[in-house]
């Protein structure tokens, strides 16, 4: 796979599809890797050119020292774009992916044409919360988190119905560098776009997971409401939307991101 060089890190990535197709970008969730891309991949090839890419600290892209911020993670995107001579797509990001996502619409909307907002929140968890998280993590690694973080992304009824598919994400979660992964945790921990999504107006689309206790129907209906343009899709899904419900996901940004 590709690594492109921004000057300060290398960015893993795949692009994938007909250049004359829409392009759309994947923007991967906390603790994952563009593989978790995979289904939307499969489903969308047909219609759409995907790129999509590792944020740093995860899968094969740089984990540089220290905590990470939304500022940088938001800056990285757009240093892959100039490398790979894109001056606009559409985007869609899980989770931290839709906290990127966020921080485009507000602080580089020029880059984009429409964006799609999946589990995710204009503010997620509380400060507490995520220092709880890192500090489990730096005592006793991501293997003792690993059974929660499933049980955030996948409800258990899909649990039990797809163990292999859980098996492959437990599996992602577990090689996550957990150096990179507590400093994007210290990066969702610090934002907090609550009285800046306003300011989004391109067109939206929020897609939330019914069963998602991390990022709430009730937190995709604020983006919604607050959001010029936006529109809401629910799916019968917790926080990975994009694999419990694959199908469904895929068909809503296929109708949304085509003509």
């Amino acid at each position: 796979m590709p690594i492109l060089d921004t000057g300060d890190i290398g960015i893993n990535y795949r692009l994938e599809g007909d250049a004359d197709l829409p392009l759309l970008v994947l923007s991967n969730s906390l603790g994952t890797d563009l593989t978790m891309w995979d289904g939307q991949v499969k489903a969308l090839s047909s219609y759409i050119r995907v790129l999509r890419y590792d944020t740093r600290g995860h899968g094969a892209s740089s984990v540089p020292n220290g905590s990470y911020t939304i500022d940088q993670l938001g800056a990285d995107l757009i240093a892959l774009m100039n490398g790979l001579d894109i001056s606009i797509t559409n985007f869609c990001g899980v989770s931290m992916g839709g906290v990127i996502g966020q921080w485009l619409g507000i602080r580089a909307p020029e880059r984009l044409d429409k964006l799609i907002l999946s589990n995710t929140a204009a503010s997620i968890g509380t400060v507490a919360r995520w220092n709880d998280r890192i500090q489990q993590v730096q005592r006793s690694g991501l293997e003792s988190v690993r059974s929660a973080v499933l049980d955030i992304w996948f409800t258990h009824s899909f649990q039990d119905a797809s163990p292999d598919t859980v098996q492959s994400f437990s599996d992602m979660f577990l090689s996550t560098p957990s150096e990179g992964y507590n400093a994007c945790c210290a990066a969702v921990r610090d934002f907090d776009f609550r009285k800046q999504v306003a300011q989004i107006k391109l067109p939206t689309l929020v897609i939330a997971g019914t069963r998602d206790v991390a990022t709430t129907a009730e937190d995709a209906r604020f983006l919604t409401e607050h959001i010029d343009n936006a529109q809401l899709v629910e799916v019968q899904a917790a926080h990975l939307s994009n694999v419990e419900a694959a199908d469904d996901f895929s068909i809503a940004v296929r109708d949304f991101i085509l003509p």
